[in-house]
């Protein structure tokens, strides 16, 4: 294999700077955005905090799906950006560097994260966002365990409500209960205690909440007075809520399928009803376009980094990113009616691709093949006249 150029190895660095930055600034934003909402739904479901912690581990390829598509056009812009403000460009195409040979170092990069991208969205993402799911079910169902919040009233199943005054060695010890609960026979029992703890049993359904010096009062149709009791030992069961079972990856939403059960599902299963093959249809071409336009990113930011002459002008970041955000909705949108079957899905999801396609090599082919071409020029334009209205509408500053 040939060794990289001294001027590859140069490009290579002034890529991977803002790619790798801007990737992690994107994914961090994404995750501090939901980390917020995932500790509010968490505690409000009682569960242990830990599991945001699990929850956001199972995003993160999700983000960089999202993430890496902007953070490689980003990076291609922003290198050749600075390139063109400090005049490195105009050195080398005045050593006969076209603008095709500098291409090679962004398609190198292109090419390797577009890999890095398929194999999340085909495989890694389908595992992660079910078992993110996952998490969300066994939250609601409280099958990773309920926190019990000290000084208010706890609802354990159907029929039981307990309250804590203090807990101490992480739940292990409290003091101050009241616990009350009824059967469907109409049984009551309520009781009070100064300490008590939870204790496992054989039966992985039932547990027993020791309760230590207090009283406890029996209450029943069949009983013409409610019995009353005192005690320093007691042992209270309490029937755990059964669970359900999580549902199977892929059941209910195709986003957990990867890309091979999306081809067996949409074109191979004769059993697969017909909105079934309209989703998996969609989703694969979905997929697969999202992909594939990270082709033509590197035309895109080579296309968009070069600013007019005497300009310094970042119009092109702005464009760039509207375009890949833009993209990326129309897709959804298409994504959704192919589903519902008002568009055919290889048409829905082609012809934006394709549009985009041609779009973006003729704005590179306006920049790299015609003198002094600028493929945006007339937004640069319309900007800069609208920034001196805005100017000349401002107050101006009173010297003294």
């Amino acid at each position: 294999m040939r060794r990289l150029s001294l001027i590859d190895r140069y490009l290579a660095k002034a890529i991977a700077v803002p790619l790798i930055g801007t990737l992690l600034l994107a994914a961090m934003l994404l995750v501090l955005d939901k980390m917020l909402r995932l500790f509010d739904f968490v505690v409000n479901a009682g569960g242990p905090v830990s599991v945001v912690w699990r929850m956001l581990a199972n995003l993160l390829p999700e983000y960089f799906s999202l993430g890496i598509p902007i953070g490689l056009m980003l990076g291609i812009l922003l290198a050749f950006r600075r390139l063109a403000l400090t005049s490195e460009l105009d050195a080398l195409r005045g050593i006969g560097m076209s603008y095709g040979r500098m291409l090679r170092v962004p398609y190198a990069y292109a090419v390797g994260l577009l890999l890095l991208n398929l194999f999340i969205v085909g495989w890694l993402q389908p595992w992660t966002h079910y078992g993110y799911e996952r998490l969300r079910f066994d939250l609601r169902s409280g099958a990773l365990g309920a926190s019990i919040k000290v000084g208010e009233f706890n609802t354990l199943g159907k029929r039981m409500t307990l309250r804590i005054d203090k807990s101490e060695h992480r739940g292990t010890q409290l003091h101050g209960i009241f616990v009350q609960a009824d059967d469907k026979n109409g049984m009551s029992v309520a009781a009070t205690a100064e300490h008590g703890r939870f204790l496992s049993t054989d039966d992985p359904d039932v547990i027993l909440f020791r309760l230590e010096r207090g009283q406890l009062i029996q209450d029943s149709p069949k009983f013409t007075t409610p019995r009353t009791l005192s005690f320093d030992l007691y042992d209270f069961p309490i029937n755990l809520p059964r669970v359900d079972p999580f549902r199977q990856r892929g059941h209910e939403e195709l986003e957990e399928l990867t890309l091979p059960e999306l081809v067996r599902v949409g074109y191979l299963s004769p059993t697969a009803s017909r909105e079934d093959r309209l989703g998996a249809q969609a989703n694969l071409h979905f997929r697969i376009v999202e992909v594939l336009m990270m082709l033509m990113l590197p035309l895109l930011a080579v296309s968009l980094a070069v600013p007019p002459k005497r300009s310094s002008s970042a119009l092109g970041i702005f464009v760039g990113i509207v375009i890949v955000v833009a993209y990326h909705k129309v897709n959804q949108w298409a994504e959704g009616a192919a589903a519902r079957g008002k568009i055919e899905p290889v048409i829905a999801m082609w012809t934006p691709l394709i549009v985009l396609c041609v779009l973006i090599y003729w704005m590179y082919h306006v920049l790299a093949h015609k003198p002094g071409g600028q493929p945006i020029g007339a937004l640069e334009k319309g900007f800069s006249r609208v920034g001196k209205m805005v100017r000349r509408l401002l107050p101006k500053a009173q010297t003294a």
